[in-house]
């Protein structure tokens, strides 16, 4: 008999454990997650570390859950959705996928039509509570659906609802792909920092509480980025002849570049995966 307050998770690998982290943190009783996965160490290891009912049955864990959150590769997800529609066309329980590129009328397509979808993109930093994730329902989601898969998701980090699908793909050029950003500046700066005679311990440590204090400096100041640039850059100064640099190599042309193919990209995968 399925139940509304039981969750099913279909994958079991990284952001399916944060989640499951995050919300036994959050009081959720393990009894009412349960979890399907392929690979026998990762199954072990969940219901070791956390007390969740595992199987390798997909069917066997969405059964008796009324919330189901897909968390499968997306090349193999048109596969497991084709599995489980019969269950889910008598079960009619709400969806919840973090596979990118994945669009919510493919997820109704492939599960049989008509069932609640969120398509959510969370980003890695959901592995350590502090990520963030877009959201986007689908028309047959309700108040209460979007609050349980927001409630869901926050568990991770902080969420962002979109009311354009089309607009999810910036979102996974943005934020989900987003860390990796900022790591290949760190690793730019780190590597500049030892070519200016740094040792690499030192321009390590010196780059990531510099990456870290900015971070908190954007999230906790309420300022805009670029009062906070201002500010830090006296006329003259060292900081003013380093963003001369960035500004005539043209870095925000290249990062609207990286974006925007991005985006395309989520689209095209989106469309591989038809």
């Amino acid at each position: 008999m399925t139940s509304a307050s039981q969750i099913a998770f279909i994958g079991g690998g990284n952001m399916a454990r944060s989640l499951i982290g995050g919300l036994i943190a959050r009081g959720v009783a393990p009894g009412a997650i349960r979890v399907s996965e392929p690979v026998d160490a990762l199954r072990e290891g969940l219901a070791r570390d956390f007390g969740v009912a595992t199987t390798a049955d997909n069917a066997e864990a969405a059964a008796p859950a009324g919330l189901w959150v897909l968390a499968v590769k997306p090349q193999v997800m048109r596969a497991v959705c084709a599995a489980l529609a019969p269950l889910a066309q008598q079960a009619r329980p709400l969806v919840v996928s973090i596979a990118a590129g994945i669009t919510a009328a493919q997820l109704q397509r492939w599960l049989g039509g008509g069932v609640a979808v969120v398509r959510t993109m969370p980003n890695t930093p959901a592995l350590l509570g502090a990520g963030v994730t877009g959201l986007f329902a689908s028309r047959e989601v309700d108040a209460a659906g979007r609050t349980r898969a927001a409630e869901l998701l926050a568990s991770a980090g902080k969420t962002v609802w979109i009311d354009d699908e089309a607009k999810m793909d910036a979102v996974t050029a943005t934020s989900g792909s987003g860390p990796a950003y900022v790591f290949l500046l760190a690793e730019a700066m780190q590597a500049a920092a030892e070519a200016e005679g740094l040792p690499a311990e030192a321009a390590r440590t010196l780059v990531l509480e510099t990456v870290l204090g900015a971070a908190r400096m954007l999230t906790e100041s309420g300022e805009p980025a670029a009062e906070l640039r201002r500010r830090v850059t006296s006329p003259g100064g060292t900081t003013q002849a380093a963003v001369e640099t960035f500004e005539a190599g043209g870095l925000r042309t290249l990062v609207a570049a990286a974006i925007r193919n991005a985006t395309e990209r989520g689209r095209q995968l989106s469309a591989a995966n038809d």
